[in-house]
């Protein structure tokens, strides 16, 4: 796995966990904006400058929001 910095990795977390709580309770306004806004954060997060990334690197991004589960199972079959 690729290292992703700190504050990326954090980011994709709570977005993740967002993501979640807006799953439970749809219509939440304030977190579809916050989902928004760590979208954004994700998308053009200053380590993506010199190369955009692919969907290996998105996917082992995403991986790291994952709570409680190692990314290798969730590795489409």
């Amino acid at each position: 796995m690729r290292p992703f910095p700190d504050d990326l990795a954090q980011a994709q977390q709570e977005w993740s966990a967002t993501y979640q709580q807006l799953a439970e309770r749809p219509g939440r306004t304030e977190l579809r904006r916050r989902l928004y806004r760590l979208s954004t954060q994700l998308f053009f997060h200053p380590y993506w400058q010199d190369r955009r990334p692919g969907p290996a690197a998105w996917w082992e991004l995403r991986s790291l929001g994952w709570p409680d589960r190692n990314a290798s199972e969730r590795l489409p079959q």
